[in-house]
């Protein structure tokens, strides 16, 4: 086991579910979107609080596409008797 402070300190969950869900597709495309974004705030120089707002958006979209994934692949619970 290793020791010592981690790398980002425990909290919750930033991100929660909204009721409007986007697509696996759409989904796909977006991240696509935003790496672009992203090589191109890196090749222009940009500072360091627009490539956090990319990386957190980044990882926002990554989050949503695991739970469309998620959502599209799991097996629906079987239904109980009544």
């Amino acid at each position: 086991m290793a020791r010592g402070s981690a790398i980002r300190p425990f909290r919750t969950s930033a991100f929660r579910r909204g009721r409007s869900r986007a697509s696996v597709e759409s989904l796909v495309v977006r991240i696509a979107e935003l790496v672009v974004e992203r090589q191109e705030l890196r090749s222009t120089g940009a500072g360091a609080s627009a490539i956090e707002r990319n990386r957190l958006q980044l990882a926002r979209a990554q989050w949503e596409l695991a739970h469309a994934l998620i959502d599209r692949h799991l097996p629906e619970p079987a239904q109980t008797a009544a």
